[in-house]
């Protein structure tokens, strides 16, 4: 049961680290030139540059988003690796636990019994000694 509440976990994780990447941004349309207007050198090196500042400024937006997504990644495997840890450290915990409980309850049995001993001695026998 409780493998798949961390499945679900998990995949919650994963869809929520997708949905939150935005959509790849949509370019902006371009005006129609104009075919009455000649287009000149000016003109077409304007636009090239116009052109090139776009996709890099687009290039670095992706870059930006990639980058964040591999942040949102190593948390969620940090996040699960602290989890594992925390479990195995609670297990050890338990464990030793359980080992000083059977230790008292042992020893606090032949307390017990020593003292029952000791409070009645006529009560136990005693080894008779050896005739000759």
């Amino acid at each position: 049961m409780h493998k798949v509440i961390a499945t679900l976990i998990a995949g919650l994780f994963a869809t929520a680290a997708f949905a939150q990447t935005p959509a790849t941004p949509a370019t902006p349309a371009k005006p129609a030139v104009v075919a009455a207007t000649p287009a000149t050198p000016a003109t077409v090196k304007a636009a090239v540059k116009e052109d090139k500042a776009v996709a890099k400024a687009d290039a670095k937006e992706m870059k930006a988003d990639a980058k964040a997504d591999a942040k949102v990644v190593k948390a969620n495997a940090d996040a699960t690796a602290d989890v594992a840890v925390a479990k195995a450290d609670a297990h050890k915990a338990k464990a030793k636990a359980h080992k000083k409980a059977t230790k008292a309850k042992a020893a606090a049995a032949a307390k017990a019994q020593h003292d029952a001993a000791m409070a009645h001695p006529a009560a136990t026998p005693v080894p008779a000694a050896p005739t000759q």
